[in-house]
C-alpha cells in the first residue's frame, strides 16, 4: 500500500476496506443515538454508553484481528468480515425495537440500564469493523510503520465522512430502517470492492443473499411493539424521531417515542392532556386577567399556543421552536393559526431571550421533556433572563416532568430551588396527584406578596379566562424542601444524574374530560383515556 493517495491511481482494495469500514462505523454509532433515544433518552450516560461499547469494541477488534491477520490475512476473509456485518445490520433494524424495549426492563442501576442494548446491539458490527486495519495493513505489505500511518488515516477519514453523513444527510431525509439499510449496504459494497476484479466460488451468492437481506429488514421496517393508532406522518428530524398519529378522534404528536402533544380532530380547542389547562392558571397570578403578550418556549403540536391565540383575542402569542420539522408538522397536521397575532421563530429559546426587545405578561416554558431536558433552559442564568423579559406583574409557568416527593423528585425540586433564587414567589402544582413521575406545573411571579389558594379561587370565580381551573387549583403548593439538592447554574447544572430517580417509573399523563370510569386502567399505548401511563 502507497502512503497516501496519487493523483494517477484508484484506492487499492485494502485502502476501500479501511475507509468503508471508518464510514460504516461511525454511521452505527451515530445511529445507536437515535434508535436508543425513544427508551433511554438522550442523556450524557446513554451516549457515554454509545461511545465506550464502541471504542472497546473496536479495541478488541484490532487486537484480535492484529493476531489473526498475522496468520491468515486474506481477501476471502476481509470479504468474510464486512458480509457479517452487513447481515448483523439486518438484525439491527429488525430487531433493534424489540432489543431496546426488553433490555430496558432489566433491574440495572439507571445510568447502566442502556449498556445491554448498546452492547447487544452494536457491539459485535463494531467488534468485526475492527478487524479491518490490521487485515488491510498485513495485505497491503511494505514499511510497517507507513503502512499502519497510511491505514488509521484512512478509517479517521472514513470516520469523518460518516459522521459527517449521517448526521447532516442521513438522519434529516430518512428514516432508521432506510439509514440502517445504506450502512448496511455500505459493507456489502466494500465485500464487492475487495472481491473484485474477480469473484470466488459463492460469493456473489452471499452478498446477493446479505443485500436481500438488508433491503428486506428495511422494508419490514422492524419487529415489535408500535404506538397504537395511525401513523399519518413520521420522520427522523436532525434532533429526534418524530410521529403524528390518530387513534380516534384524537391527534397526538409523538418525540422519540413519547406523547408531546395531543389534539382533538373534533374540537381542536379542547385541552387533551390535563396539563395544558394549567397553562391558563398564570393568568390568575397577574393583577388583571388581561394579558398583551404571552411566549411559549417549545412549540410541539402548538395546542397550547393555538388555544391560547383563540381564547384571548388582545393578546399576541409568540413562539420559539428548535426544531423546524416540528414547526413544519404542527402546521400541517395541528393547524398554527394564519394571524399577525401568531408568530413563530425558529430557535432556542435562551437565544430567543437574549436577543428580543419584547417583554411578555406571561413567558410559558413548554420545552422540558422526562428523559431529554436542555440544561441551559434550567439554570439561575436562563430564569434571570426570563425575568428581565417579563413586565412588572409578569408570570413564569415552566412544565416539567417529575415526582412531586421521593426519590424521583430530585429534579423538580432542583428547578423549584432554582427558580427561586430569581423569583420572589414560586408555586406548583402536580397534575396526576400522589408520587409518581407526571407533569408538574411551577409558576414563578415577580410579585412579593403570597397568593394563597383560597386568593386564587376567588380569581377563578370572578376573572373571565376561559377555562374553569376549580380542580386544578386543588393541587396548589407553595412550600418544597429542597436542602438536598442543587441550585441549578450554567456551569453545574447536574441535570441528567437528577433525572436517574425517574428511570424505571411510570409517567403519568392525566387526559381532560374523559370518564372517571377510563381512569381506573392505565394505558401502555397511548389510548384516548383520563390517565396515560408511559413506561420509561
Amino acid at each position: 500500500m502507497a502512503s497516501r493517495f496519487g493523483p494517477d491511481r484508484l484506492p487499492t482494495r485494502p485502502e476501500t476496506a479501511v475507509f468503508v469500514s471508518g464510514v460504516t462505523s461511525m454511521g452505527l454509532e451515530i445511529l445507536a443515538g437515535r434508535i436508543l433515544a425513544p427508551e433511554f433518552g438522550s442523556s450524557i450516560y446513554t451516549w457515554g454508553g454509545i461511545i465506550g461499547v464502541f471504542l472497546a469494541a473496536l479495541s478488541l477488534g484490532y487486537h484480535r484481528g492484529g493476531k489473526r491477520a498475522a496468520e491468515n490475512a486474506s481477501h476471502s476473509r476481509l470479504i468474510a468480515v464486512f458480509l457479517a456485518t452487513g447481515l448483523y445490520v439486518a438484525g439491527i433494524v429488525l430487531f433493534g425495537d424489540l432489543i431496546v424495549q426488553s433490555t430496558g426492563v432489566l433491574p440495572l442501576p439507571s445510568r447502566f440500564v442502556s449498556l445491554p442494548a448498546i452492547t447487544i446491539l452494536f457491539g459485535p458490527p463494531t467488534y468485526l469493523l475492527g478487524y479491518v486495519s490490521p487485515y488491510a495493513a498485513e495485505l497491503a505489505g511494505g514499511d510497517v510503520g507507513a503502512t499502519a500511518g497510511h491505514v488509521y488515516a484512512l478509517g479517521t477519514i472514513g470516520s469523518i465522512v460518516g459522521a459527517f453523513a449521517t448526521t447532516y444527510v442521513l438522519v434529516p431525509a430518512l428514516s432508521i430502517p432506510q439509514i440502517g439499510l445504506v450502512l448496511g449496504l455500505s459493507a456489502v459494497a466494500a465485500a464487492v470492492a475487495v472481491a473484485a476484479p474477480e469473484f470466488e466460488d459463492g460469493s456473489g451468492l452471499r452478498v446477493g443473499g446479505v443485500a436481500a437481506a438488508l433491503v428486506l429488514a428495511a422494508a419490514v421496517g422492524g419487529v415489535g411493539p408500535s404506538l397504537a393508532g395511525d401513523t399519518v406522518y413520521g420522520t427522523q428530524t436532525a434532533y429526534q424521531e418524530l410521529r403524528v398519529v390518530d387513534r380516534g378522534d384524537t391527534r397526538t404528536l409523538y418525540l422519540d417515542g413519547q406523547p408531546h402533544s395531543a389534539m382533538d380532530l373534533d374540537d381542536p380547542n379542547r385541552h387533551v392532556f390535563d396539563y395544558t389547562r394549567y397553562f391558563h392558571a398564570s393568568l390568575l397570578f397577574t393583577d388583571e386577567a388581561d394579558v398583551d403578550r404571552v411566549l411559549f418556549i417549545g412549540g410541539g403540536g402548538f395546542t397550547g399556543p393555538r388555544i391560547f391565540h383563540e381564547k384571548y383575542p388582545n393578546a399576541t402569542v409568540d413562539v420559539v421552536e428548535l426544531d423546524p420539522a416540528v414547526i413544519d408538522a404542527a402546521d400541517r397536521y395541528f393547524g398554527i393559526p394564519d394571524s399577525p397575532r401568531m408568530n413563530v421563530h425558529r430557535g432556542d429559546g435562551r437565544q430567543f431571550l437574549e436577543e428580543t426587545n419584547n417583554t411578555y405578561d406571561v413567558i410559558v416554558l413548554d420545552a422540558y421533556r422526562k428523559d431529554s431536558v436542555p440544561f441551559q433552559l434550567t439554570t439561575v442564568e436562563f430564569m434571570q433572563r426570563a425575568s428581565e423579559r417579563l413586565d412588572d406583574d409578569g408570570v413564569l409557568l415552566a412544565n416539567l416532568i417529575s415526582a412531586p416527593s421521593g426519590p424521583a423528585s430530585e429534579f423538580y425540586r432542583a428547578e423549584y430551588k432554582t427558580m427561586q433564587q430569581v423569583f420572589p414567589r414560586v408555586y406548583s402544582f402536580p397534575t396526576a396527584g400522589g408520587p409518581v413521575v407526571q407533569n408538574i406545573e411551577i409558576v414563578a411571579t415577580k410579585q412579593d406578596g403570597v397568593v394563597t389558594e383560597s386568593e386564587l379561587q376567588a380569581r377563578n370565580e370572578r376573572r373571565d379566562i376561559g377555562i374553569d381551573l376549580s380542580e386544578e387549583l386543588d393541587s396548589y403548593r407553595r412550600e418544597e424542601p429542597t436542602d438536598d439538592v442543587p441550585i441549578l447554574r450554567d456551569d453545574r447544572a447536574p441535570v441528567d444524574s437528577l433525572l436517574d430517580g425517574m428511570t424505571g417509573q411510570r409517567y403519568v399523563q392525566v387526559r381532560a374530560n374523559e370518564s372517571e370510569d377510563a381512569a381506573e386502567s392505565a394505558s401502555l399505548d397511548g389510548s384516548t383515556q383520563r390517565v396515560t401511563v408511559v413506561q420509561s
